[in-house]
């Protein structure tokens, strides 16, 4: 048990540069808080005494502004950064090393009883405000940017980002390593569609304007032999 407390801690520590001692990660990082808060109602849910297990969720989003459900499933090493709006479902399942920011939502598009939330896998990386909706997986390693609104699944090692979300970098698209979530440097499907037109209309313009003088060329080569023709006569 305080193997695991101690892990948490130092994954502080890794994922979060602003981090400058034990005693202000304890007491100044509401993200480690709440899972805390979350793994005591998660076995209290897992013993089957469920209105306690609620309430302490409850106490939990009170005071860290993080709401997950005591029956969701939390993988070692999950990181909350600037928690506040956070949602997580009861059916949710989160794998190990995931980065998870500020107002993302883990949420169903069902009302049946079963599995209607999402499954995370390891070393996610999850931007601010993006919301996961329903029953799909979102492989290892893969990003979700931020804003982003995820409706199918996400293959692992890529990249999804827009609304609803499409995959953008991935193994099949352009293979590269995986790294960490860079809100900068996040292509821009709306702006790479609108970049391909904006060449293709220059394209089409250049070939206008070459055939335009092509047929001047021709129009005044015929032309020419004509009016040589009436100043013989």
């Amino acid at each position: 048990m305080w193997a695991k407390l101690r892990e948490d801690v130092q994954t502080v520590f890794i994922k979060d540069p602003a981090a400058r001692s034990w005693w202000e990660v304890l007491t100044c990082y509401p993200g480690l808080q709440a899972i805390w808060w979350h793994r005591i109602a998660h076995a209290l849910w897992r013993r089957r005494f469920r209105w306690l297990a609620r309430y302490i969720s409850h106490l939990n989003r009170h005071f860290t502004g993080i709401e997950i459900h005591p029956g969701a499933q939390i993988g070692r090493r999950f990181f909350i950064d600037h928690g506040m709006g956070i949602v997580i479902g009861e059916t949710a399942e989160v794998g190990d090393d995931v980065l998870m920011y500020k107002g993302a939502v883990l949420g169903g598009t069902s009302l049946s009883k079963g599995k209607r939330h999402p499954t995370i896998g390891n070393n996610v990386v999850i931007g601010t405000n993006a919301v996961i909706l329903g029953p799909i997986t979102v492989g290892d390693s893969a990003r979700i940017g931020s804003g982003a609104v995820v409706v199918k699944p996400v293959p692992a090692d890529s990249t999804a980002v827009g609304v609803p979300a499409r995959v953008v970098r991935g193994p099949h698209i352009e293979p590269e390593p995986s790294v960490a979530l860079q809100h900068g440097q996040l292509p821009d499907p709306i702006a790479e569609t609108c970049r391909a037109l904006g060449a293709r209309i220059s394209e089409l313009e250049d070939q206008v304007r070459s055939l335009k003088q092509e047929m001047q060329v021709i129009s005044h080569e015929g032309v020419q032999p004509l009016r040589m023709v009436e100043e013989e006569r």
